[in-house]
């Protein structure tokens, strides 16, 4: 149902993005849009760039008086740094001019790819032999547009009453236990949200804080775990008939598809593994009086993460996701210089020490447009009315 497509470059003049199949008639609050923008751009370890420009969206197409119309949205976020990128646009002009040392990288070609990146395989599968064409579409910038389109889907989720909160479990050598409480996800999510580093342990957080500060001075960069929690989906959503309808299957790519990530898991996938099965399957229960969302059956664990059979099951969707540390670093690897062959060490660019903490807002923004494309999927997506009218009949049906 939700198909979206985004554009621009980190230094580019502005982020473009355009969700198509958002039903007719809902109400958008911009204001919670530019909410989601400002909590990406959160976190301990983030680069000087967050102190440039403070993310906002305009909606250009699709809205009339804040009301959808049924075709696509088109929603565009400035670059705020574009201004000092234009000056260095020439990069004849700008050599021996007043441009300070980052702004003068930028200017020269660019042709020491960094371990890890998409410079060298992104320069050899277009043919560039200037890297900056490929680093600036690559760059995790383009994720600030992906929270806008995911923040539109996540006002739609809050409309039928479904949550969303993430925090992180682990950041470099330092994590926090398993006894977490996700009973109360509201006092969760502002305990992550109080956070530097959106962690719910407070000896945690300072130990995880320690460990950036650490890696800063260093010159290296540090990766870590973040947890996405989604309460108050019905069951039923997704399918198993297909492997493309598979919820999990469907979150998991697009999670993988987030810059750094390298491992996702549901519930607690790889801790299961290590386990027999009759330690891991959620026993079921039938309330006659439960939740109509549920159809009244309910567990008593959660250690599916909420999706069996590639369908939610009306618990918890609980994803995990692994970040590697950035492939940028202050001090430099070693790398071959792509037009002389030559050993040299990898360019040097502006970059985050680390994004776990950021990495969580966005991973939110992902499950909610991969979740709210399986609720229009069963639910209808013409308008918010047929959309609302089809799901309080599913609610109403006795099984």
């Amino acid at each position: 149902m939700l198909k979206f497509l985004t554009s621009g470059e980190s230094h580019g003049p502005q982020l473009t993005a355009v969700l198509d199949g958002f039903p007719a008639g809902f109400r958008v609050d911009i204001d919670g849009l530019n909410y989601q923008l400002a909590r990406r751009q959160k976190g301990y370890g983030r680069s000087e760039r967050m102190s440039i420009e403070k993310d906002t969206v305009q909606i250009v197409s699709g809205l009339r008086n804040s009301f959808t119309l049924g075709g696509p949205i088109t929603l565009v976020i400035p670059n705020k740094d574009w201004a000092n990128w234009q000056k260095i646009m020439d990069p004849v002009a700008s050599i021996g001019s007043d441009l300070n040392q980052r702004e003068q990288q930028l200017a020269v070609e660019t042709t020491r790819p960094r371990p890890g990146h998409a410079d060298l395989p992104g320069a050899i599968k277009h043919d560039h032999h200037d890297m900056r064409n490929v680093l600036e579409r690559a760059s995790a910038r383009e994720t600030a547009a992906r929270v806008a389109v995911g923040a539109l889907a996540r006002q739609l989720l809050e409309h039928f009453d479904i949550s969303l909160a993430s925090h992180v479990i682990r950041i470099g050598p330092v994590a926090i236990g398993d006894d977490y409480d996700l009973s109360d996800l509201k006092k969760l999510a502002e305990r992550s949200e109080q956070s530097r580093v959106r962690c719910l342990d407070n000896d945690a957080e300072a130990e995880m804080i320690a460990a950036i500060d650490d890696a800063a001075k260093d010159g290296d960069s540090l990766g870590g775990v973040a947890e996405v929690i989604v309460r108050g989906l019905p069951v039923g959503l997704g399918g198993y008939s297909q492997w493309s309808d598979r919820l999990d299957g469907r979150l998991a790519g697009a999670m993988m598809a987030v810059n750094s990530v390298k491992g996702v898991e549901i519930g607690r996938g790889f801790e299961e593994a290590k386990r027999r099965g009759s330690e891991v399957q959620d026993e079921i229960f039938y309330d006659p009086y439960g939740d109509a969302k549920k159809k009244k059956f309910h567990r008593t664990t959660n250690r599916a993460g909420g999706i069996e059979g590639g369908m939610t099951n009306g618990e918890d969707v609980i994803i995990r996701v692994a970040s590697k540390p950035l492939a940028t670093l202050k001090r430099p690897l070693q790398t071959v210089d792509i037009k002389t062959k030559e050993p040299a060490e990898a360019m040097v660019e502006r970059t985050d020490v680390c994004i776990v903490p950021a990495l969580a807002v966005v991973c939110e923004a992902v499950a909610a447009l991969v979740l709210a494309d399986a609720f229009l999927a069963k639910f209808g997506s013409d308008s918010i009315a047929e959309t609302t009218r089809n799901y309080q009949s599913y609610l109403k049906i006795e099984f």
